[in-house]
């Protein structure tokens, strides 16, 4: 989710409160309860990956008064300010993560291809056999059914099939590079480890739950190659 998006979000969230109670009197029941903290729940993440820091006693009173139609507390040129100071040091904490990450990965990855079992392939991708299947192996335009773990290299798990109790289905060729190479190696039944550079991830751009430029780790199953219901 975009910065600016989060921030309009955040706004409409609290517009949306009891500006009287507190979070923890409002019992949710209804619909539109549900809604709202469902939206505040997708912002709040948001937030938390980007590193968004707000006072949210300071945000529920600017809303409030914004609502009341009270005079704002803040001139107009230092509200932009305070966002303009927000976005830049944003910016700086990226660039100084990303190479932080940069180091740490390529750290992480030399010491990892010594290990035993794990191969190393022409673009850099490196990946060690858990269990080999004795089925098909997938092409590039195939689509796949696959449960998957993903970590960065600290253990910090970003996403997981197994946690949704549901395998995923896609195509080969529409995922990162490093996964459409993975698993064009694998047999049906197998599976495998990916120790993945950024470069055939997300790089330096990273994901709301991704930091930039990081090394990730899959333990991927292939399930089944999927294929199409004839009409």
């Amino acid at each position: 989710m975009k910065q600016k998006n989060i921030l309009i979000l955040a706004s409409c969230v609290v517009a949306f409160s009891a500006c009287n109670k507190k979070a923890g009197d409002v019992e949710i029941k209804t619909e539109e309860q549900k809604v709202s903290y469902a939206i505040g729940q997708e912002i709040g993440r948001g937030m938390k990956a980007q590193g968004i820091n707000v006072d949210v006693d300071v945000l529920r009173m600017s809303i409030n008064d914004a609502l009341a139609g009270k005079e704002s507390r803040l001139k107009p040129e230092e509200m932009q300010e305070a966002m303009m100071n927000m976005r830049k040091k944003m910016v700086e904490e990226r660039k100084q993560k990303a190479e932080e990450n940069k180091t740490s990965g390529a750290k992480y990855l030399e010491e990892n291809k010594a290990k035993e079992g794990v191969k190393v392939t022409e673009s850099g991708l490196q990946y060690k056999v858990l269990k080999e299947g004795e089925g098909a192996q997938p092409k590039e335009s195939d689509t796949v059914k696959v449960h998957y773990k993903g970590t960065l290299i600290d253990g910090t798990e970003f996403d997981s099939s197994y946690s949704r109790n549901e395998p995923a289905e896609f195509g080969v060729g529409q995922v990162i590079r490093g996964w459409v190479e993975g698993l064009q190696l694998m047999k049906v039944g197998s599976k495998y480890q990916f120790f993945i550079p950024s470069d055939l991830a997300y790089g330096p751009q990273g994901r709301p739950s991704i930091p930039p430029n990081s090394v990730l780790i899959f333990e991927v199953e292939l399930l089944d190659i999927v294929k199409e219901e004839k009409k």
